[in-house]
């Protein structure tokens, strides 16, 4: 579907968007020339300038080449929560001609391995209170992990509610090859002339699939650019002050807050964890225009029983995804802060939005319609026909900021993809229907993925972790309703005879929060006799997940 159909394009927006044709850390040398004393971050009222941050991105693209051999094209694991050091070592990897692997704060060392091994990566940064999870992969697989605590940047007096992980005090480290953020810094190495070019590859951010094993999507800086600039220009928010509490680890946090907030020179007042009084402080502090935040935060915003001692009259957008927003909250937030909630939807592999809802005219629950130069259809599965308005089939995309591929993975790239009138779509693996006016509303996944409050988990990765139970002989991972995350997973299991009566279901749950990331836990297990199966032998998961939704 062309965007050229739309009667409700937004009227001061482009059919066509032109994006530069640089690599992305060319946005970093233009706003520190242009605004070298405009605040981009400022974190519990300590400001770091433009100036400040191009310079200190420089010292650790010089450390990660002259120090760790850093070559162009080489990955490196970047593993902590929304902070400063986040956002210097993201564009301090892209200086150095690498490559960013961001990488969920909430993983374990198992976890870790996995995206190690497969990337190839030798050098990772991670935050303190994370580092005893990616330690025991020192010397085996990682070279080096310089290691950032979050305290370094609280330079100023603040009266807000800093976390204790945040405030915690720099710690002495003595393994060989973990070295102090700020050693880094003072090393005061220089890069090289910069090489990296649009086409080179940028940002690897790792997306699970049925396989059970995450894959990298492999995104050049010419695709991330495009969503970079995209998202300003949508929503008219270029050059604003944005509350960024959405983790940058993944694709919409990183290119609302970070890559697009560098690319209009923009002000990024910035949370490592939502905290709803924190977050009205800051807006009317600072003078906030846009905030991205997934429905969990926006009910817990609204119902602040303080909310009306606050001055919100800054904010001109609120936005984001992940789920689909209760008509109910929708409103409410509409008579609060007379503004509508807007939704969009993207991927990993597509770098954050293809489809958003146009700022002056959104629909509720609504994926929105295709942004700049997408070509966004709903198909037949089996067939890839299009279907009419009002036929449900799955949403494929063709479109700039679509990846290039897996990394390392030939089949599951040539599985992904499907050539249609000479254009390569990517195939989501998500089930919706057009209306008449080319507004996409999302109806089912055609693959297996559980949303647990914006967070994706896939069934098979979850599977595959079971299996090292010594108890389990066969797991099924289902979908299960929750009324506070939306959904939340759970696993059906069969035991080994010799372990029947003898292992409890939360002894299951308590062995997977040791082994998984939080999100991933099955907050419900069933222990069954036996998994239903095809004729073929495989596990029958959507008439076990059918059963659960009757």
């Amino acid at each position: 579907m062309s965007d050229l159909h739309l009667p409700f394009w937004p009227e001061y927006a482009p059919r066509h968007l032109w994006v530069p044709q640089t690599s992305l850390y060319y946005n970093v040398e233009v706003a520190a020339a242009r605004f070298p004393a405009k605040p981009f971050i400022i974190f519990y009222d300590t400001a770091i300038d433009y100036r400040r941050f191009k310079q200190e991105t420089e010292k650790v693209a010089g450390w990660l080449q002259q120090v760790c051999g850093v070559k162009k094209g080489d990955r490196v694991l970047l593993y902590m929560q929304n902070s400063p050091q986040f956002m210097i070592a993201f564009y301090g990897i892209l200086r150095a001609d690498a490559v960013v692997v961001p990488v969920n704060p909430m993983n374990l060392t198992n976890e870790l391995r996995h995206y190690v091994t497969d990337s190839g990566a030798k050098v990772a940064f991670a935050a303190q209170e994370l580092y005893p999870r990616i330690q025991p992969l020192l010397g085996r697989g990682l070279d080096r992990v310089v290691v950032a605590t979050y305290s370094d940047y609280l330079e100023a007096r603040t009266d807000l509610k800093v976390p204790e992980f945040v405030a915690a005090p720099r710690l002495a480290m003595a393994d060989a090859g973990a070295v102090p953020w700020a050693d880094v810094l003072a090393a005061g190495e220089a890069p090289a002339p910069m090489q990296a070019g649009p086409d080179d590859l940028a940002v690897m951010p790792y997306t699970s699939g049925t396989t059970g094993q995450p894959k990298g999507c492999m995104h050049s800086h010419r695709t991330t650019m495009y969503n970079a600039v995209s998202g300003g220009v949508w929503t008219k928010a270029t050059g604003g002050v944005g509350l960024a509490v959405l983790p940058m680890f993944h694709v919409t946090g990183m290119q609302y807050n970070l890559n697009g907030a560098i690319y209009s020179a923009g002000t990024v007042v910035l949370l490592p964890r939502w905290d709803r009084d924190a977050a009205a402080i800051c807006v009317q502090r600072y003078g906030v225009t846009s905030m991205a935040l997934i429905t969990a935060m926006v009910i817990d915003f609204m119902s602040n029983p303080k909310f009306d001692a606050y001055d919100f009259s800054s904010l001109r957008t609120v936005g984001g995804g992940g789920a689909a927003m209760p008509k109910a909250v929708a409103l409410a937030m509409e008579q609060k802060l007379g503004l509508k909630y807007r939704e969009g939807y993207g991927m990993s592999e597509t770098m954050a939005a293809t489809h958003s809802n146009p700022p002056e005219r959104p629909k509720e629950q609504c994926l929105g319609v295709p942004i700049f130069d997408v070509d966004a259809r709903v198909v037949d599965p089996a067939t890839f026909k299009e279907l009419p308005p009002g036929e449900t089939g799955e949403i494929i995309v063709h479109g700039p900021q679509v990846m290039l591929g897996y990394w390392n993975q030939p089949q599951a790239t040539a599985e992904a993809f499907v050539e249609i009138d000479g254009k390569r779509f990517l195939r989501t693996g998500d089930l919706a229907y057009v209306d008449e006016e080319g507004y996409f509303f999302f109806v089912d996944r055609l693959k297996r993925m559980i949303n647990a409050a914006g967070f994706k988990v896939w069934p098979a990765e979850v599977e595959a972790m079971l299996y090292h139970h010594e108890a389990i002989q066969e797991a099924c991972v289902i979908a299960a309703t929750d009324p506070r995350r939306g959904e939340t997973v759970k696993a059906v299991i069969v035991l080994k005879p010799a372990f029947a009566g003898k292992v409890t279901e939360q002894q299951i749950t308590d062995w997977a929060h040791d082994n998984m990331a939080a999100y991933k836990v099955p907050r419900i297990v069933q222990f069954v006799q036996s998994l239903p199966k095809s004729g073929t032998g495989k596990v029958m998961w959507r008439a076990l997940q059918e059963a659960e939704r009757d």
